[in-house]
C-alpha cells in the first residue's frame, strides 16, 4: 500500500541536514568547529585576515575571516561599503558540554588505564555511558605551536550492572561525577598523551599543554519513519554555526546595493567558543573578539567614535542557539500555551528576566526575515516554575548596545551525548538566517 507523510522532509532538506551531520563529524571540538567554518568559506572564496596584522580598507573589503582559538568572525562586505554601513550580525557558540580531559589524565585501576576528566558545561551524564568516545581538540607544543588532534573512538564509561545495583530502576541513576565518570582506555599501562601524540603526528615529549574534549563516536544518521529526524551529537550549537557559514555564503554570492533605506549592511557571522561555561574568556561572548573586530572594520573603512557608535545603534545582532521543543513525554514542562515543536522553523526565544535578548521590536525584524525567506517560525517561552538558561544574545547586547534577537531550532534530548532535531528545520534556520544578513 502505498503511504503518504507530510511529514516527509524535502530532498533540500535532507541533503542540508545530511551536510550539517558532515560538519559535526568534522568538529569533535570548537577548535574544530571554528576550522571547519573557516575551511568552508576558504573554499568558497573568503580570505583569513590575522588579528596581529594592520587592516587598511582594501584589507577589509569583500568576504573576510579572522580565527582566534575556538572562535571565529567571518563577514561579507557589499561593494562600496564605507563607515556608514551597518552590520547585520549572526552569532552562535562553538562549544558543547563534554567530558574534557585533565591536565594530569593518566588514571588507572584493577589492570585498566583510564582518562582524568571534568565536567565541562552541563551535560547529561548518564547520556555519556556505555558509547565510544572520541578525543579531540588542541595540543600546545614546547615551541610554542598548536595542533589539532582527533581520534576514533577509543575511550567508553561502562554503567555498574543493574545485578550490582539493584535499586537503579526504582530509585533512578546517581552519578557521582569524579568516581563514576572516568572513561577507559585500554589495559595498563595505555598512555593517555602518548596516544594523542600518536594521532596528531608529533612527539608525546613536546606535548605541554591539552585543550581536549571527550565526544560521542557515533556518526549522525537520520532516522524515523519518513528520515524526519536527524540524530547527532553537538547539534547544540553546530546547528546554529552550519547554518550562519551557509547562509553567509550564500548572501555573500548575491550583489547587495544601496536602497532608499540606506547602505547594504555588511554582513558578519560570529562564532565564540566556552559559552557553555558563561562565555568569560577571551574568545568567548564576555571577551572583546566581537568588539575587536567590529571596532577594526570600522576603522578600516574610514570611522571614527562617533560614527562607530551611531553604525551599532543602527545594527541588529540575531543571536542563534537551540532550544527546547514540547517533550511529547513530559509536556507539563512545558508552557501550557507556548507549544514550539519540532520541523516548525525556528523559533523566537523570549524571557521577562532577559535570559534572552528578544523584545518587540527584534520580534518585528525575524518576522520580517523569515516572512521575505518564507519560512515559518514559532516561539518559546519557559513554564514559570522551570528557569530558563541563556545565550551569548544578552551578554552581546550589554557589550555593543546592539538590538539582538534569540532564536534557534527546537531540539529534544539536549545536552545529551546524542540530540536529536527535526530533518526539516537545518535548512529553515539557514534560510532565515541568510535572509536576515541580506538586510
Amino acid at each position: 500500500m502505498t503511504r503518504f507523510s507530510a511529514s516527509a522532509p524535502s530532498p533540500r532538506a535532507r541533503d542540508t541536514a545530511l551536510d550539517l551531520g558532515a560538519f559535526v563529524t568534522a568538529s569533535p571540538s570548537s577548535f574544530h568547529a571554528a576550522r571547519e567554518a573557516a575551511r568552508r568559506l576558504e573554499r568558497d572564496g573568503f580570505t583569513e585576515l590575522l588579528e596581529t596584522d594592520a587592516w587598511d580598507g582594501a584589507d577589509v573589503a569583500g568576504n573576510r575571516f579572522v580565527l582566534r582559538d575556538g572562535s571565529l568572525i567571518a563577514w561579507s562586505a557589499p561593494e562600496g561599503a564605507d563607515a556608514s554601513a551597518p552590520f547585520r550580525i549572526v552569532g552562535s557558540h562553538t562549544d558543547s558540554p563534554a567530558l574534557k580531559l585533565k591536565p594530569n589524565p593518566q588514571l588507572g585501576a584493577e589492570g585498566l588505564s583510564q582518562v582524568g576528566v571534568e565536567i565541562y558545561g552541563g551535560p547529561l551524564l548518564n547520556s555519556w555511558l556505555d558509547r565510544e568516545l572520541r578525543m579531540a581538540g588542541r595540543l600546545a607544543l614546547a615551541d610554542g605551536s598548536t595542533v589539532l588532534v582527533d581520534t576514533p573512538g577509543l575511550l567508553r564509561v561502562p554503567q555498574l550492572a543493574v545485578h550490582l545495583d539493584r535499586a537503579v530502576n526504582k530509585d533512578g541513576l546517581q552519578l557521582d561525577p569524579q568516581r563514576h565518570m572516568q572513561p577507559l582506555l585500554g589495559f595498563a599501562p595505555a598512555d593517555v598523551l602518548g596516544i594523542l601524540a600518536e594521532h596528531a603526528g608529533v612527539a608525546r615529549e613536546d606535548i605541554v599543554g591539552t585543550d581536549v574534549v571527550t565526544v560521542d563516536a557515533q556518526a549522525p544518521s537520520l532516522f524515523g519513519a519518513e528520515g524526519e529526524f536527524l540524530a547527532s551529537g553537538r547539534l547544540d550549537n553546530l546547528t546554529s554555526v552550519h547554518a550562519e557559514v551557509e547562509a553567509l555564503l550564500s548572501v555573500a554570492a548575491a550583489p547587495r546595493t544601496e536602497s532608499a533605506s540606506g547602505p547594504a549592511p555588511i554582513a558578519l557571522m560570529v562564532a565564540n567558543d566556552h559559552e557553555e561555561v558563561g562565555s568569560a574568556t577571551r574568545s568567548g561572548a564576555a571577551g572583546p573578539f566581537l568588539e575587536d573586530v567590529l571596532v577594526r572594520v570600522h576603522a578600516a573603512l574610514g570611522g571614527d567614535e562617533s560614527s562607530r557608535r551611531r553604525v551599532l545603534a543602527s545594527s541588529l545582532v540575531l543571536s542563534a542557539d537551540a532550544g527546547h521543543a514540547a517533550h511529547p513525554n513530559y509536556p507539563e514542562r512545558h508552557d501550557p500555551v507556548t507549544r514550539p515543536r519540532l520541523g516548525e522553523g525556528p523559533m523566537l526565544k523570549i524571557n521577562a528576566q532577559q535570559r534572552y535578548a528578544t523584545d518587540a521590536v527584534g520580534i518585528a525584524a525575524f518576522a520580517a526575515a523569515c516572512e521575505r525567506a518564507g519560512v515559518p517560525h514559532q516561539h518559546f517561552v519557559s513554564n514559570n516554575a522551570m528557569p530558563c538558561g541563556s545565550t551569548i544574545g544578552p551578554i552581546t547586547a550589554t557589550r555593543l548596545g546592539m538590538t539582538t534577537i534569540d532564536v534557534g531550532i527546537t531540539l529534544l534530548s539536549m545536552h545529551s551525548a546524542r540530540e536529536m532535531c527535526a530533518t526539516a528545520d537545518p535548512l529553515l534556520l539557514q534560510q532565515a538566517c541568510a535572509a536576515f544578513l541580506h538586510g
